[in-house]
């Protein structure tokens, strides 16, 4: 029997069929809005597995329609206001149907003849926020990849490119064990990963100690870089945090860009989480001396309200980003300046072919308008700040620090508790598997805390008021 290859791409099937889809996933937002069912399935892995088995047909299993309500039951549900766990956004309805707009249309942004609409609009993306940031508008320049660890391996390539003085692509990695990086202790793993990565080993990375906001200690830094010179090695990088993964701490920037500026280390700034609040005016501040930083990046899928992924990387001298990946592929660029062929993207981004990431931020952004991710960004940043004292408020409770930001890491130990490490990590098992709330726990210091991450629009306080109270609860069951 023949197969009619043409036919999946009958438009009126795809219509019945993409309008389906809209009314189901509309239909669990009205579910999740009213705070209605579990914020995450209960299976284990090898339930999962039981419920998806590789039973592919040859022929057609029918209504996608109930494969997609059952994915739909099998997922962690970002958009219900109780999902406060990773830092993985609920993304808007708009920049989720534009990311669908972009996978059919399914031009890259790569090379601009692959993908001419996307390519000019992820320009225009990294130009603005290289202007939310400080940068010099007629020198920066910027791109976006698919998430963070890509983006500081991305931008640490540069720094390499920059600081050896060699041509590292042609020749390799010289002596690797005179090459650093230095980052604070609670730094993402991502810059390990990166140094590991590049060629230098994951003992190139350096850690640099940090005060009890979790925040690099500048005096450190100081004795560090001292200590590296003194010893005859290249100091790469500095990389600092503007929102931690663990805390959300913020990196006193400024006084780490005065030092990379002394000893004319290259400064990057790892702002995957809180880089976006140089959308609000109010907030910018907060992240002075992010303008002094040689490269830069923002993950526009935590506090962009973007599907992941969609990583912005921005660096100050624009030339530079195309040092990063100083190779010719001569059947695409035919040897061009790198810097008149912009629109190639692929000359300094690791991937050859890249989905169309500016679309999503470049089509939300005109809908919604940008005080519209100002106010968001502030909301959140606020709401943070008030559940803090919301929990040092209550007796028996304990914060792990300050939050700068909406990461909040805290826990409850009253003295009935011997252990407080083991019931903290029970309580929050127990919270997860009934699905009444989406809360990740982290170990600092030794001390394990509950975490959570204000990112969805429609958490309300009550919601975090309930969940100081479940846990209270599950004390007292004992």
């Amino acid at each position: 029997m023949s197969t009619d290859l043409t036919q999946p791409f009958d438009a009126a099937e795809f219509r019945n069929h993409a309008h389906r889809a809209v009314d189901l996933l509309a239909e669990h937002l009205e579910r999740v809005n009213r705070r209605e069912g579990p914020v995450l399935p209960p299976w284990t892995p090898e339930q999962s597995l039981q419920r998806w088995p590789a039973d592919f047909g040859a022929a057609p299993a029918g209504d996608p329609s109930a494969f997609l309500a059952q994915v739909i039951e099998s997922s962690n549900h970002l958009h219900h206001p109780r999902y406060i766990g990773h830092q993985c956004t609920s993304p808007l309805p708009m920049s989720a149907m534009l990311d669908f707009a972009g996978a059919f249309l399914n031009n890259g942004s790569a090379v601009y003849e692959m993908g001419p609409h996307s390519t000019a609009m992820e320009r225009a993306v990294a130009q603005w926020f290289a202007g939310r940031i400080g940068y010099d508008a007629a020198h920066s320049d910027g791109f976006f990849t698919h998430g963070g660890s890509a983006g500081n391996l991305t931008a640490l390539l540069a720094a390499r490119q920059s600081g050896t003085p060699y041509d590292v692509w042609e020749e390799g990695v010289k002596d690797a064990s005179n090459l650093c990086v230095m980052s604070p202790d609670t730094t993402h793993y991502s810059v390990r990963r990166s140094a590991q990565v590049i060629g230098l080993g994951g003992r190139s990375v350096i850690p640099i100690a940090t005060d009890e906001k979790f925040r690099m200690r500048v005096g450190e830094l100081a004795k560090a870089l001292k200590n590296a010179k003194s010893e005859g090695k290249s100091i790469l990088a500095v990389v600092a945090s503007a929102g931690s993964t663990a805390t959300g701490a913020i990196d006193p920037l400024d006084a780490v860009a005065d030092l990379c500026a002394e000893y004319g280390v290259w400064f990057h700034v790892d702002g995957a989480h809180s880089g976006a609040m140089v959308v609000s005016d109010k907030l910018r501040p907060r992240l002075k001396g992010i303008e002094r930083a040689d490269s830069t990046i923002i993950d526009a899928h935590k506090m962009m309200l973007m599907p992941a992924l969609a990583t912005l990387v921005i660096f100050k001298e624009g030339r530079r980003s195309f040092e990063t990946f100083s190779q010719q592929a001569n059947y695409l660029f035919a040897g061009a300046d790198p810097t008149e062929t912009w629109f190639d993207m692929a000359q300094r981004t690791l991937e050859c072919t890249k989905r169309s990431l500016g679309l999503q931020v470049y089509g939300s952004l005109k809908a919604h308008g940008t005080d519209y991710f100002a106010a968001y960004i502030e909301r959140m940043f606020e709401m943070g700040e008030a559940f803090g004292k919301m929990v040092t408020a209550r007796p028996h409770w304990e914060l792990a620090t300050e939050p700068e930001g909406n990461i909040v890491c805290f826990r409850y130990a009253p003295p009935a508790i011997l252990d407080a490490n083991a019931f903290n990590a029970k309580v929050r098992e127990a919270i997860i598997k009934e699905g009444s709330y989406y809360i990740v726990k982290t170990v600092l210091r030794g001390k394990t805390y509950l975490r959570v991450t204000i990112i969805n629009p429609r958490t309300e306080m009550k919601d975090l008021e309930e969940l100081l109270a479940r846990v209270e609860a599950e004390a007292i069951k004992g």
